[in-house]
């Protein structure tokens, strides 16, 4: 019999993702979001069954399942959102998981949870590769809402033993991403004119995984339970590839992966929950046997091409 997987935010970015690898790995993939798919659109994502629904207890009772690992993509991804409807974004982030964990205790407290967090977390931090041992600093709603849902993660878990992984994903890309700073200056080198401007000042750092990396890496930990950590101990992974690049070198690199002649330069303003500085340490990730697989140069070739293809569909 298969392994069950239940994905929550099932029609997200990395969400679609990971159905997609579960699915070509032999699982049973379940899945639940805000999408009116059909059975046979639900099926060309990966997903054996689809809800459409938010994520609620009640909703996840009625699935009736005890799933062998879970997947948490449910959640506000915008740091902007977060920042304009504050209220929104803590229901869909920190109440979600708590519906979510209130239903693995009483219906499936054995199943694998593995969370999708973010190095926002970390916030405001010096220009050094960041371990999972830091304090967290956040300087965004955003990061104070993964930082809660954390929180909750490492209470369920201490105290009623649910296994539970924490992945905190860097800059997470690749074909699909239609929102952040990839996706926006696509558009911008596509179709608009020099020069284009864009905030900070260029040489903020970031740390970037392949959507396809980030998706083999939380199968890699479903099907290797032991790497999550002891009973107990919610354990706390980085999930990047280790390798720092400035904004202004991303940007340069893009450009030249769409052929785009367009100039662009900074405006020298930071915007509100913008840290300067993230670089991953990866020593714990790569102890758990873990290794990515797609280099950043490669990955941004091909969503260069998925970037013009889908343009191209659009009109």
């Amino acid at each position: 019999m298969s392994p069950c997987v239940l994905i929550t935010g099932g029609s997200g970015f990395l969400g679609r993702a990971s159905a997609r690898i579960f699915k070509s790995a032999g699982w049973y993939v379940v899945g639940i979001g805000r999408s009116r798919w059909s059975t046979r659109e639900a099926a060309e994502v990966g997903y054996n069954h689809w809800t459409n629904s938010a994520l609620s207890l009640g909703a996840l009772t009625a699935l009736n399942i005890k799933p062998n690992a879970v997947v948490h993509c449910a959640g506000s991804g915008s740091v902007s959102f977060s920042h304009n409807l504050p209220l929104n974004a803590f229901d869909d982030t920190v109440a979600s998981i708590a519906e979510l964990l209130d239903y693995l205790r009483l219906h499936s407290p054995t199943s694998t949870f593995i969370y999708p967090s973010s190095a926002a977390v970390y916030g405001a931090a010096p220009d050094q590769p960041l371990v999972e041992t830091d304090l967290p600093n956040p300087v965004s709603l955003y990061g104070y809402h993964k930082l809660m849902a954390e929180s909750l993660l490492a209470a369920y878990t201490r105290t009623f033993c649910q296994p539970t992984i924490a992945i905190r994903f860097f800059s997470i890309y690749g074909p699909g991403l239609r929102k952040q700073l990839l996706w926006d200056a696509s558009q911008r080198f596509l179709g608009g004119t020099s020069p284009q401007i864009f905030w900070g000042t260029g040489d903020e750092t970031r740390d970037w995984i392949h959507v396809d990396d980030a998706a083999r890496l939380i199968l890699y930990l479903a099907e290797n339970p032991i790497s999550a950590g002891e009973p107990s101990t919610l354990r706390v992974l980085n999930g990047a590839s280790g390798n720092r690049l400035t904004v202004r070198d991303v940007l340069n690199r893009l450009a030249l992966a769409l052929d785009s002649k367009l100039t662009f330069s900074f405006n020298g303003i930071v915007r509100p929950g913008d840290p300067r500085f993230y670089h991953a340490d990866t020593k714990q990730l790569l102890l758990t046997g873990w290794r990515p697989t797609v280099d950043f140069h490669q990955g941004l070739e091909s969503y260069a091409s998925w970037v013009r293809a889908s343009n191209h569909a659009n009109f």
